[in-house]
Formats: C-alpha cells, structure tokens, sequence
C-alpha cells in the first residue's frame, strides 16, 4: 500500500510540475488539453528513461574479479 501511495504521489507531482512550468490554467479547456499532451509526453519520457536506466544496471559487473586473489 505505501509503495502504491508513493508512485501515486510521484505521479502528482509530476503533473503539478507539468502545470506550473508550462503556466497552465486548468479552468481553459485548451490548456486541459495541452496539459494532457505534455503530461503523457511526460510519462512515455520516463519510462523510456527507466528502461535505459535498468538495462545499464543490469549490465553492470556486480562481483569482484576473483582473478586478483589469485
């Protein structure tokens, strides 16, 4: 339950992010839908991002050389 709450809360203020860099005014409905587009822009940026960044964790050498000791 936190785990969600925490990723919930990421996502938020993300999109208050979103809103305050760009000065939108979510009262107008073209900003409502501008603010769509920059948000799931937004979203496909990161996961992208988190893709690249586990692929390069996952490649890292984790363990030791053994070959030193010998």
């Amino acid at each position: 339950m936190k785990t969600f709450l925490i990723i919930m809360m990421f996502f938020v203020i993300g999109a208050l992010f979103v809103i305050s860099n760009n000065n939108l005014a979510m009262s107008k409905q073209e900003n409502i839908v501008k603010f769509t587009e920059l948000y799931l822009g937004w979203v496909d940026n990161f996961s992208v991002n988190l893709k690249q960044v586990t692929g390069n964790v996952v490649r890292l050498e984790w363990f030791p050389d053994n070959s030193e000791g010998q």
